[in-house]
């Protein structure tokens, strides 16, 4: 049975789609407009009791929030496509670790800043200086991490691409692309090359391609 992913062409759900190029995994998209409120909506809530997106629909299996989702394709899926989990118990731990970073560290910033800079004047509403630049100030903090992490690996979890990668392409692309901040990857060398080659994979490529659509 083909996965159905409710979600929209921004944000969160691009993280699962990339996923799914990458682990070959065949799927349909199910559009949910978040700018008409209906993930609100009594028959989504009966799906996602929050009333957020993304949610996966595998059979009569659901399951939502973004980052498990993938953990989950990668495990079902670990035998076919790209290897997102890492080989040993130790290459494990280091991809949880820095998945776990990418969701607690770098998140939480640059969603803050997408939304003032980004997602607020499409709505009419003001954007909150102060919110800006403590979130560019945070980033900035996160990325001198990465700087010094990837002087030594080619990826943050070691010499080879995986979910904490992947991770990081939806709201990277916002950062290097929408925000008018790129700046803040491109005077890092290691971090520049890491993102210009994570970016470049065929499967955030498709994703892209799917919507057509810059966000």
């Amino acid at each position: 049975m083909v996965v159905k992913v409710y979600g929209a062409p921004y944000g969160n759900p691009k993280r699962v789609l990339a996923c799914l190029f990458e682990k070959e995994v065949e799927f349909e998209t199910v559009d949910i407009d978040l700018f008409k409120g209906e993930h609100k909506q009594p028959d989504f809530l009966k799906l996602h009791p929050f009333g957020e997106v993304p949610l996966i629909q595998d059979g009569d299996f659901i399951l939502y929030e973004s980052r498990a989702i993938i953990r989950y394709y990668a495990e079902k899926y670990k035998n076919q496509g790209t290897d997102l989990l890492g080989k040993t118990i130790e290459e494990k731990g280091l991809v949880e670790q820095w998945l776990e970073v990418e969701a607690h560290n770098f998140h939480p910033a640059i969603f803050k800043l997408v939304i003032n800079v980004v997602i607020a004047p499409l709505l009419g509403n003001p954007s909150d200086q102060k919110v800006i630049e403590e979130s560019e100030e945070k980033l900035k903090k996160v990325l001198d991490v990465y700087e010094e992490r990837l002087s030594k690996t080619k990826y943050l979890a070691g010499d080879f691409f995986s979910l904490a990668d992947l991770s990081h392409l939806a709201f990277g692309h916002y950062l290097v692309n929408q925000t008018g901040r790129g700046n803040l990857v491109r005077e890092r060398k290691h971090v520049s090359a890491w993102w210009d080659d994570i970016s470049s994979r065929p499967s955030w490529k498709k994703v892209l391609e799917l919507y057509n659509y810059p966000m």
